[in-house]
């Protein structure tokens, strides 16, 4: 039987299954597809393995619900940290997490001996056309146009570790959403895929989104994507530096701080429930 815990940031929910206590899923691929699943699994956007690092105080390891491998999830990090510290791996204030991006560093705000809020290191995004990576003109590609069908659709591209593609629009629909969501995803433009997201701009402190990630679907939140979102704001000049980002399943707090280019995102991670799963 493997120990798991469902945890979500901002709705945007996972398996997670600690590797300190118990050996690794053989098969981390097959197992991410059968716990995902809504209907007759745990349920979940995908699987996060938390397992020992040699150079930092836990390792994470993302599959999404398709299977598929990812770099990096900034709401999953959170609850990693959450995880790390609530489970004794590691009782400190400031946690280092290795990622597919390389070693991020978290600060915990600690509630009656438990992670409520993380403030996370997001480091520098990533603008070079070749390593998002897209083949869209420009390095980043700032309103770069696709059509898709009868559409014309503007986006501006940046890699948080993991690549995203960013439209502004005036409304943000289903059928945009839904529809244009999976063809962007899979666009030859994004030999890797793309997380797509699509952003209505409130005013230049804040913004609303929706996301349709790579090998997810929709989902309540994307952290990273709206790290990518500010970035995006900020070069097309929509957005200030310090903004609040209104996703389906709550608010970010992100910071692109000009001093070293890193990006901050702060939000809380939350505990579902502990359980386990049958291992054939």
């Amino acid at each position: 039987m493997l120990k798991f815990i469902k945890m979500h940031g901002l709705g945007n929910d996972y398996v997670y299954v600690d590797c300190f206590r118990q050996p690794t899923p053989s098969d981390p691929v097959g197992l991410a597809k059968l716990v995902a699943d809504r209907h007759f699994g745990v349920g979940g956007d995908g699987l996060i393995l938390v397992c020992p690092s040699e150079i930092a105080d836990a390792r994470m390891r993302m599959f999404n619900a398709d299977g598929s491998k990812s770099e990096m999830c900034g709401n999953g990090i959170r609850c990693v940290a959450k995880l790390v510290h609530d489970q004794g791996i590691s009782p400190k204030n400031r946690l280092t997490i290795e990622t597919g991006r390389g070693v991020l560093v978290l600060d915990l705000e600690i509630v009656g001996g438990k992670v409520s809020q993380v403030r996370v290191d997001m480091g520098e995004p990533i603008l070079e056309a070749a390593l998002i990576p897209t083949t869209l003109p420009g390095s980043p590609p700032k309103e770069a146009e696709i059509i898709l069908g009868s559409q014309i659709l503007r986006f501006t591209c940046v890699s948080m570790g993991n690549p995203h593609a960013v439209t502004f629009v005036n409304a943000i629909e289903t059928s945009l959403v839904f529809g244009i969501g999976p063809q962007v995803e899979t666009h030859p433009f994004f030999p890797k895929r793309t997380n797509v997201e699509f952003v209505r701009v409130d005013n230049r402190g804040e913004f609303t989104m929706r996301v349709w990630e790579r090998g997810s679907g929709e989902t309540l939140a994307c952290g990273t994507g709206a790290c990518a979102v500010l970035v995006a704001g900020v070069l097309t000049g929509r957005l200030d530096r310090r903004v609040i980002g209104h996703l389906q399943g709550g608010d970010l707090q992100l910071e692109w701080e000009e001093s070293t280019n890193h990006v901050f995102m702060t939000g809380p991670a939350t505990e579902v429930f502990h359980g386990t799963w049958p291992l054939a």
